[in-house]
């Protein structure tokens, strides 16, 4: 159903006869939703210290981890000290709890769990992000600052910074609201953030017909290849030469960790799996390549029942210094205040 749905998100056809008067209901409710938080009919928390929601308005994976990521390194760097909020999706938790690099994905998630591994920030999971960040908070009064990863329409939780992240090959699809389209809001939605991030160039034509969004341009670049079992151990895509490599890849748009191999020189067979998925030992049963090479977002789930031949690629998001500066540029407002 999924594959179906994301098929029908990049164009219209004749089933959008049936799906259209599905997503103006959809719009009409969130509408109200929004209205209601707005004019306070519904309650909304504000912690006591700025908070950055890194989200979107697309359904799928659009590069927000990679951001949250550098957007915590920048901050760091800036002498600010940030905590991270997550809703832990994917991850079976209900209660509000701290994630450490250590901890199980399947119970909080992977992204948090790669977050804490990447960053050494704290960490805390709540499908209630202001219940994640009052616990964070309180046991880490030192943090000044909260990112939270995804959360644009939880409404729940004020925000002082919003940040959107969009794919730049796959842009708003066909422009329309769930189900007949991948949008959570419309587009108009944008002119009231603080920054568009594009993950890649855009190339989308969505996005040259809103000449008003001037996104700022996010490169995802690799470094060398680590042992899942042995992390010391490094190597260049010109070490697997002449090796049968298995490609997998369990996230939001393989296709484009594909490509990058591709650059990168790589040979290889690929198996796309769904977002999220939660690897076991049984996926591997009957692979019989000598190399299996993922992502990091994958590699955590994997780390419990790796074996010698399993290959991590890491990337670092390369963004414009003018992203880092308009959030400085906001927090330095909020303190003045």
């Amino acid at each position: 159903m999924a594959n179906w749905l994301q098929k029908q998100w990049l164009s219209f056809t004749l089933w959008h006869i049936f799906l259209m008067p599905l997503s103006w209901l959809f719009g009409l409710i969130s509408f109200v939703r929004k209205s209601l938080y707005k004019y306070g009919w519904l309650k909304s928390y504000r912690l006591n210290v700025p908070v950055i929601v890194v989200g979107n308005i697309n359904v799928g994976g659009t590069g927000k981890t990679p951001l949250v990521i550098w957007l915590a390194e920048q901050l760091q760097i800036a002498g600010y000290k940030p905590g991270i909020i997550s809703r832990g999706y994917g991850g079976t938790a209900i209660a509000t709890q701290a994630v450490f690099p250590q901890s199980n994905p399947q119970e909080v998630g992977d992204e948090p769990v790669l977050i804490a591994q990447r960053t050494g920030c704290p960490v805390f999971v709540s499908q209630n992000r202001v219940a994640a960040g009052q616990a964070l908070l309180k046991i880490h009064p030192e943090c000044n600052v909260v990112i939270s990863d995804d959360g644009l329409q939880h409404y729940r939780l004020k925000r002082d910074v919003e940040i959107v992240v969009l794919d730049g090959t796959k842009g708003f699809g066909n422009g329309a609201l769930l189900p007949a389209g991948p949008l959570r809001e419309s587009i108009t939605r944008l002119s009231a953030v603080d920054a568009v991030v594009s993950n890649g160039k855009v190339t989308h034509t969505s996005f040259k017909n809103n000449n008003k969004i001037l996104p700022i341009e996010m490169q995802l670049e690799s470094g060398f290849f680590y042992n899942l079992v042995d992390k010391s151990l490094k190597c260049d895509a010109q070490s697997f030469a002449n090796k049968q490599v298995l490609a997998i890849a369990g996230i939001g748009n393989p296709a484009r960790f594909f490509q990058q191999l591709s650059r990168l020189g790589l040979h290889f067979q690929s198996l796309a799996l769904p977002d999220h998925h939660k690897f076991q030992s049984q996926d591997f049963k009957h692979v019989s390549a000598d190399i299996i090479v993922m992502t990091e977002k994958d590699a955590v789930k994997c780390e419990l029942f790796a074996l010698p031949n399993y290959w991590v690629l890491p990337v670092v998001a390369v963004i414009n210094s003018e992203l880092i500066q308009i959030v400085l540029n906001k927090l330095q407002k909020i303190q003045i205040r």
